[in-house]
């Protein structure tokens, strides 16, 4: 199958400067979000596109149209409001959309992204007005080849895949997953500046357990319950096969997988396809960095940190993972490593005798070690009582149990260590297990603290406290961004090392922050990019380059108007 191209963002190699070139005429240019320049479109434009009286006479710029989309905004009361009219205005312009939210990040990425696009998820059918991305049912698997075929754009250079098995702690979601993809797509190029006329959201739809789903006449996804097994792997397979016959050097980014599959699809496909999964890979880079920055703060060497990880499933472990990672590089064995956590799952602290997934086990402790500590009368050990015997210094949480963090769990931390490290981790803001001025006033201003969701500086005692937000956007889009640059072959552990320590690293202008700000986040991926990059050709992914800024430099797209020309072929 020959694909036909409608449109071409081309670059002079040699000065960057970039341009369009497009067949489109008249209302097919203005209803086509990735070219449409509303009221900016030029005289010289308007003649040769079909454009002329399609438009109101003035000529605007792209700054008068932003001042105009933020008034309209700012009209919206309700965050799902806000977040309609963005996803309305992306529909539309995507260059101004980018423009209007980048210029507005702190404000806006909160609405478009996470905790609001929570909630758009979860009433996706009912407000549904217009498709974005590809969607691929499970009685369309044979059909996946010419699926991804119908893309609009021909060159991607990554791709967002989701089944919404587990959005962002709300569970199964079915075909409103598509909004996460749509989401995370978004900030790479908020973030990191990639090419939205480059990249794919799909969604692949493998049914839903959701039952309140099922039985909703509105519900536009395959009715059906979630298919398991054979026939699931069976059509993630015919997924990767597609991608590599159409896009085989595309970056692809797994999010949102039920944790049964997250990993088992990651560790299958990683080295037959540059892949990445960011909720265990992006969430575990993003706090181990953080817990780097708050080992500092709180004066202890991070080998000597102690970990409870409350909440043991994708992401949990995901970061259990990475931090045995580094100990390992600091020159741990493996099951030194390991010892120095506690991890506590629905049925309490894993203990070697209890059923178990699989990658959990290497963090089960020993029944005979635990003999002593309480326990209920099914044998679970509590969080309280493994913060009271194991006295660690560090306590993650990534359960989604609103407010799991007792009085006597964050007061039985501050009694071991001056200085607690205790990370809030789950989203949205709803399901945080405690919020940021309870564990300050508890702990007296002592903790160290990191949320997965924003929340507002904490004032105590006279003094002003900034949150820490440990967001994936301050790792995956410069991760994308490097790859990208450098046309990586394959993600290697190494790639994701780099990144983290290039975030570790990166100097804030708060020297209380464990993070950057997310009004930071376009700098931060630059210096994640360039360092993924480097590792990219010291691993052999990529080939040598002999300036790797310029790289960057090359394929970063600005939210301005390019000129627009009629489409030359080769």
């Amino acid at each position: 199958m020959k694909r036909v191209k409608r449109f071409e963002f081309k670059r002079n190699p040699e000065t960057g400067e970039m341009w369009v070139e497009t067949d489109l005429q008249g209302k097919s240019l203005l209803t086509l979000p990735s070219l449409n320049k509303g009221t900016a479109f030029s005289e010289r434009e308007r003649e040769e596109f079909g454009l002329l009286g399609k438009l109101p006479f003035q000529i605007e710029s792209l700054e008068e149209q932003k001042t105009r989309a933020y008034q309209q905004y700012k009209s919206f009361r309700s965050n799902i409001g806000r977040h309609s009219f963005l996803k309305n205005l992306h529909n539309i312009n995507e260059t101004l959309f980018y423009r209007l939210v980048r210029d507005n990040l702190n404000e806006m990425l909160p609405i478009i992204y996470t905790p609001t696009v929570g909630e758009a998820v979860m009433h996706y059918s009912e407000k549904f007005l217009s498709p974005r991305g590809l969607y691929v049912a499970y009685p369309d698997r044979y059909k996946m080849r010419e699926i991804l075929h119908n893309r609009t754009n021909s060159d991607i250079d990554i791709i967002v895949v989701s089944d919404a098995e587990g959005v962002l702690g709300i569970g199964d979601q079915g075909v409103g997953g598509i909004e996460i993809p749509v989401a995370k797509l978004m900030v790479y190029t908020l973030c990191a500046g990639i090419n939205p006329g480059r990249y794919l959201p799909v969604f692949l739809d493998a049914g839903t357990n959701n039952k309140h789903l099922l039985e909703d006449p509105l519900y536009l996804g395959w009715r059906h319950e979630r298919v398991r097994g054979e026939k699931y792997d069976e059509m993630v397979q015919l997924f990767i096969e597609a991608v590599k016959a159409e896009m085989p050097d595309t970056f692809l980014h797994w999010e949102d997988f039920g944790r049964d599959n997250a990993r088992k699809n990651l560790l299958k496909y990683q080295n037959e396809i540059c892949s990445f999964n960011d909720d265990m890979q992006g969430t575990a880079a993003v706090a181990l960095a953080a817990l780097i920055s708050a080992s500092k703060h709180a004066n202890i060497e991070f080998c000597d940190q102690k970990f409870v990880i409350f909440g043991s499933g994708t992401a949990g472990i995901g970061i259990a993972d990475e931090i045995v990672n580094a100990l390992v590089r600091l020159g741990f064995t493996k099951q030194q490593a390991y010892d120095h956590f506690w991890c506590i799952d629905k049925d309490g602290l894993l203990i070697d005798d209890q059923q178990m997934m699989d990658f959990q086990r290497p963090y089960a402790r020993t029944r005979e070690l635990v003999k002593d500590w309480s326990h209920d009368e099914q044998g679970r050990i509590s969080l309280l009582e493994v913060v009271k015997q194991a006295k660690p210094t560090t306590l993650i949480g990534c359960s989604s149990v609103a407010n799991a963090f007792s009085d006597d769990v964050i007061l039985e931390m501050a009694d071991n260590i001056e200085r607690p490290i205790i990370f809030t981790l789950s989203n949205p803001t709803s399901r945080c297990e405690r919020i940021p001025q309870d564990i300050i006033r508890l702990t007296e201003g002592r903790a160290l603290i990191a949320t997965g969701s924003p929340f507002d500086d904490v004032g105590y005692k006279g003094k002003v406290y900034r949150i820490a937000q440990s967001n994936n956007a301050l790792v995956f889009p410069g991760i994308g961004l490097g790859i990208v640059a450098i046309q990586a072959k394959r993600f290697t552990e190494n790639m994701l090392w780099a990144a983290c320590k290039a975030l570790a690293n990166y100097s804030t202008q708060d020297d209380d922050a464990l993070l950057p700000k997310l009004s930071e986040a376009y700098s931060v991926s630059r210096q994640v990019a360039f360092a993924v990059a480097r590792q990219a050709i010291e691993d052999g992914v990529a080939e040598d380059v002999d300036d790797i800024w310029r790289k960057i430099d090359h394929v970063i797209w600005e939210p301005k108007y390019y000129p627009y020309y009629v489409f030359k072929e080769n």
